[in-house]
């Protein structure tokens, strides 16, 4: 799968403009400022119907205007071109395949599987509890559909029952308790079986990029971990009430779970040097293209953000071997990084970006 072009329309700083995109590489080149992740969240919200950069939608709109447009047409695994068409109009977004209207955001995220590289995702690392749920999470949704809908129903049972709380409506707890064991329980133990695979692929990805002999684990410490059945969950709950009453919140659950990442000497946000930690967010993500692949068989898209300065000659060669796994790859790199002419090959195309305006050029 692999887009073939991309049109956006009134979106960012970016000319609205069909842009060429069908080969297996495509680089955009230029200083900071200029549209190259611009271009990248066009394409990452066309995927995803949201953006990795801001929560609000209307925030993605050129600042002359108040609504957007994104198209894209890509070849599927039919070897057909489609066309996905983005629009936000109105404070409403709407996404329609080859015509039809899509009303679940669920087939849409199944439709291009899509892995973003960006400088902000060292927080996976060394950032808050949630930054890590949130990668999980994310790398699970990609292939389980069902996890998905349990992931969706938990939040919305949690956020009536937290409601409930707040209004004092502690007749309908019971009700809500035994609904969030049930999609709890489901959630935690398949987050226990993503986390024992995916640490069979990410230490040894890391160990070969870095050179060293780190041994970089994941840990995953459900907030239930003590409660193997719906029973004991709801039990616990009950004996935590009064907590949770107290402080107008559930402070129990799989949205309180952690995923803890440690060396020998403990925790790796502590003991790892900037340089380190860095790295170990770019083998994160190359380690969820390899189990994307090993759950699905299917290759991703990916979007690479200005994050391969940072390392040195060799480790940039061991890391793009590892992260050659995808269907199309969008990079983006600053005018003096030279280099990026060595990675192009014959399935490449090369943009300068200026103002937002992409002008096509020789590798």
């Amino acid at each position: 799968m692999r887009f073939t072009e991309i049109k956006t329309v009134q979106f960012r700083n970016l000319e609205s403009r069909a842009i060429p995109v069908d080969k297996r590489q495509v680089f955009l080149i230029g200083s900071n400022g200029q549209g190259k992740t611009n271009f990248l969240e066009a394409i990452y919200t066309l995927c995803y119907g949201s953006s990795f950069r801001s929560v609000q939608l209307r925030e993605l709109a050129n600042h002359a205007y108040k609504d957007f447009k994104i198209t894209g047409v890509y070849e599927g695994q039919d070897k057909l071109l489609h066309s996905l068409v983005l629009e936000y109009r109105d404070s409403k977004r709407t996404v329609s395949l080859d015509g039809r209207e899509i009303k679940d955001r669920k087939e849409l995220i199944y439709n291009i599987p899509c892995i973003v590289f960006s400088h902000d995702d060292i927080a996976f690392i060394r950032g808050e509890p949630e930054e890590r749920r949130r990668f999980f999470d994310q790398t699970m949704s990609m292939y389980d559909p069902l996890f998905f809908d349990d992931m969706r129903r938990y939040r919305s049972v949690l956020r009536q029952r937290n409601l409930a709380i707040k209004e004092n409506r502690l007749n309908l707890l019971d009700v809500y308790d035994l609904q969030l064991a049930k999609y709890g329980l489901s959630i935690q133990q398949e987050r226990s079986k993503a986390v024992y695979e995916f640490d069979q692929i990410f230490p040894e990805m890391y160990r070969k990029v870095s050179q060293t002999d780190v041994d970089i684990h994941i840990h995953y410490n459900p907030s239930w971990g003590k409660c193997a059945t719906e029973e004991e969950i709801v039990e616990y709950l009950l004996e935590n009430r009064q907590r949770d009453l107290n402080l107008f919140t559930t402070t129990s659950g799989i949205h309180r779970d952690r995923f803890n990442i440690k060396d020998e000497n403990g925790p790796f946000s502590q003991s790892g040097s900037t340089g380190q930690l860095r790295l170990a967010s770019l083998i994160f993500r190359t380690a969820q293209m390899a189990f994307f692949h090993k759950k699905t068989g299917k290759q991703p898209l990916i979007l690479v953000d200005d994050v391969l300065l940072e390392l040195d000659f060799t480790k940039r060669e061991m890391f793009l071997e590892l992260m050659d796994g995808y269907s199309q790859a969008f990079f983006t790199f600053l005018p003096d990084e030279h280099y990026f002419s060595s990675l192009a090959g014959e399935e490449a195309l090369l943009y300068s970006v200026q103002d937002g305006r992409f002008t096509s050029c020789e590798g």
